[in-house]
């Protein structure tokens, strides 16, 4: 495909994510473009479409970056596709997964010849394994007991070894030995999968040991694994990139200048995770970010700050968390880390310390010398704990973010003052720009352990501990600032404007624990927690087998946000819960009984007859769930930026974390609602006026007059579009409703987009304007 047979704009004026699998491959995603075309939308967003573990559902662990996936119909499905879209004037963006790949060498050919062969191999390179530590072998932790118990199970056949399903290669001329002596001569140790969390010597993401880290820093590495998609945007099958987890790379600032180089520029987004005040690196030569930075204030825009508090308190009255286990954020934020850093981290932080004794014995400075690796890894673990951020960048200054008031924190964990000056020694050498590799590699193993640690400790940990608004616990959320002003909405979308204009948007993802509907509905409690804790007062039962009041709190809460579904879809997203949280049971030390009580309350309590007054609830305050619905999908689509629609999320989407939110979804959806007709709306709007909404767009806030104003959020896009939405509707009807509330438009004639017949002008009562719908997107027509 030519660049003359392109029809869609390079730069997306919104994308539509799909989540390909064996049962959605490119042809079904073709069989949905002539509907996401009248949708509004400019490009389909794919998950990943390189070659995969075969049947993975989402496509993260990829085999082999030379091949598109077979699966998804190939190279000529993933062509056909395009070739479709760009018919229909859509374009194609593309998730892309740098950071690892699957640890499964039967199907990853690379991975296979360097178990094969060892460091000796051409593809040593491509992973990130300390040989050394592993004693000249790579750690496989895929057995299921330790090997002396399996060793039956574990046989020769040929020139490779069988593990039940797990095959992998022999080295060349091993095969005829015993087996114990076969095992030692291997370039790999298959282990006990226990073993994992202590003795791991490859890179992983996060703690999954499935998955890989690859050297893309190296640039034959680079260029080996990103060939095909750099073809495929050459050739004009593709147009942009989504980079997943660019902070678990050594060096993201080199890889995205690279890629921005080799790519021509094109239009990409980095799935990078912003603390509250965090700015992405200025140097990064990317649009923005995925978007989790705008979900959270538009989220914040719908929730009650002084309600959200009063819920605080009545969760802990209700459910009587300890301090630091889910009774402070902030306390429980950081007992997570500490348990999480040397537990499910373990292998890294060895790894982590191992490079800083290397450090210290490597530098001219006598200041460093005489530090034992135990002060070094207590003075490392202090300080990661402490990190307020994913990790520092070579690009940025790294005492913004290991910062001095976490290090005097820091040396407060030593007992002898003068072994509290390890801290200091390590700041140092983060801080410094020492290019001795000892040096850097201390830099960049603190890095992307830090952003490892702060996922797994704060979204799949403390999430699931602090829950008295489930809905703030998202992805790039702060469950400690609950609430977002108008005036703080409009500075951030100021500043999108200026600095990041064509940044991605999102409300919903794969990766959001709760659709944006579901939070929406949860919202609503922060205007009314008096009645939801007189909810609570009807539904429980001291008789009642509870399991825990954190998790009871978070169930009922959950089938709130939910409404009416299948109880199997709750008792699932539950049951996740539990083991994340990690209090009383676990992924790797599951209680059963613990889960059996869950569930057994579930059944009887949530999801039972007692639930009936849950749903009466929700189904009462269904026009302010509505108002929240309506009013966070028009922002989020009329915003600064460039909105990303999850598949399904066009209308009304309810679902938990994964996998239930990677359900399939029907195109077009069976019975649209008014989520649809303004989504549909917006979009169509977007594709109208491009440059109303692109990179030299303005944003406007219109401030409302009159005694409710307040409920009342405005802007204006380049003085052509007005958005105005309802906010904390249950407060404005609780006031009185709108009352002689008005807002004032800029001067010309304003046309309703979903109902052209009404038009405006001057200042318009809200009562008026939103007779309608709880939310309205004017265009100017004169």
């Amino acid at each position: 495909m030519t660049s003359a047979a392109r029809s869609a704009p390079v730069v997306p004026t919104a994308t539509y994510r799909l989540q390909l699998q064996p049962g959605f491959p490119f042809a079904a995603a073709a069989d949905a473009v002539p509907y996401l075309a009248s949708l509004g939308v400019s490009h389909l967003h794919l998950s990943p479409v390189l070659e995969a573990v075969p049947g993975s559902s989402h496509g993260y662990d990829v085999t082999d970056h030379a091949r598109v996936r077979e699966e998804l119909g190939g190279e000529e499905g993933l062509r056909a596709l395009a070739a479709t879209a760009r018919e229909h004037g859509l374009g194609l963006v593309v998730d892309i997964v740098p950071n690892h790949m699957a640890m499964a060498p039967r199907h990853n050919h690379a991975l296979w010849e360097v178990l094969r062969e060892g460091p000796g191999s051409p593809y040593a390179r491509w992973f990130d394994v300390d040989w050394e530590a592993g004693g000249g072998q790579v750690l496989v932790p895929v057995l299921g007991g330790p090997v002396g118990e399996v060793l039956g199970d574990l046989r020769v056949d040929g020139d490779v070894l069988r593990y039940h399903d797990h095959v992998f290669p022999l080295r060349a001329g091993t095969e005829g030995l015993p087996l114990p002596e076969l095992l030692d001569a291997q370039w790999y140790r298959p282990v006990w999968w226990r073993l994992a969390r202590t003795e791991l010597n490859y890179r992983r993401f996060f703690s999954i040991s499935e998955l890989i880290g690859v050297r893309v820093e190296d640039p034959e590495v680079f260029d080996a694994t990103h060939g095909t998609i750099l073809r495929l945007l050459r050739e004009g099958v593709i147009d942009g990139l989504r980079i997943d987890h660019p902070d678990g790379l050594a060096d993201p600032d080199g890889y995205l200048a690279r890629l921005h180089e080799a790519s021509g520029g094109r239009w990409t987004v980095v799935e990078k995770i912003l603390a509250a005040e965090e700015r992405l690196p200025d140097s990064w030569p990317v649009a923005g970010t995925t978007g989790y930075d705008a979900l959270r204030r538009i989220d914040g825009l719908f929730t009650d700050p002084a309600g959200a508090a009063e819920l605080v308190e009545l969760y802990r009255g209700f459910a009587a968390p300890q301090t630091d286990r889910g009774g402070d954020w902030a306390a429980t934020e950081r007992r997570a880390a500490y348990g999480v850093l040397p537990h499910e981290l373990a292998a890294e932080l060895d790894r982590l310390t191992r490079a800083a004794v290397r450090a210290c014995a490597a530098s001219p400075d006598p200041a460093l010398r005489d530090r034992a690796p135990w002060a070094l890894r207590t003075a490392l673990e202090e300080l990661l704990v402490r990190m307020e951020v994913y990790r520092p960048y070579a690009s940025g200054d790294a005492a913004d973010v290991v910062t001095a008031e976490a290090a005097a924190e820091a040396r407060g964990a030593f007992t002898v003052p003068e072994e509290a000056g390890a801290v200091d020694v390590v700041r140092g050498l983060l801080l410094g720009r020492d290019p001795h590799p000892a040096a850097v590699e201390l830099r960049t193993r603190f890095a992307q352990t830090s952003s490892a640690l702060r996922a797994k400790a704060v979204e799949d940990t403390a999430f699931y501990r602090y829950v008295p608004l489930p809905a703030a616990n998202e992805v790039g959320g702060d469950p400690g600032l609950l609430g977002v002003t108008p005036e703080d909405f409009h500075a951030y979308c100021a500043r999108v404007q200026r600095d990041r204009p064509l940044t991605g948007t999102v409300l919903s993802t794969h990766d959001t624990k709760r659709s944006a509907d579901v939070r929406a509905a949860l919202a609503v409690l922060t205007e009314c927690p008096g009645r939801w804790a007189e909810l609570l007062e009807l539904v429980t039962h001291t008789e009642e087998r509870v399991p825990d009041g954190q998790t009871a709190w978070a169930a009922w809460q959950t089938v709130f946000g939910l409404g009416p579904a299948d109880p199997e879809r709750v008792r699932d997203a539950l049951l996740k819960h539990v083991r994340e949280a990690g209090m009383y049971t676990s992924w790797t030390e599951q209680e059963a009984p613990y889960e059996e009580a869950v569930a057994a309350f579930l059944a009887e309590g949530p999801c039972g007859a007692p639930g009936e007054r849950v749903a009466a609830l929700r189904e009462s305050l269904e026009p302010h769930i509505r108002a929240n619905v309506l009013g966070a999908a028009l922002v989020h689509l009329t915003m600064p930026g460039v909105p990303d629609v999850y598949q399904g999320t066009e209308g009304e989407y309810r679902a938990l974390v994964d996998p239930d939110n990677r359900r399939p979804v029907a195109f077009p959806p069976a019975a649209p609602g008014p989520k649809d007709a303004v989504t549909a709306a917006a979009l169509r709007l977007r594709r109208r006026r491009p440059d109303a909404f692109g990179a030299k767009a303005g944003h406007r806030p219109l401030p409302a007059e009159g005694p409710t104003a307040a409920h009342l959020l405005a802007f204006t896009r380049s003085e052509e579009t007005i958005t105005a939405v309802t906010r904390l509707s249950l407060r404005l009807a609780e006031a009185g409703g709108w009352a002689d509330t008005r807002l004032p438009l800029p001067p010309g004639t304003w046309a309703d987009t979903l109902a052209p017949e009404r038009e405006f002008t001057g200042a318009v009562a809200a009562a008026d304007l939103f007779a309608r719908l709880p939310v309205a997107l004017l265009e100017r027509v004169g």
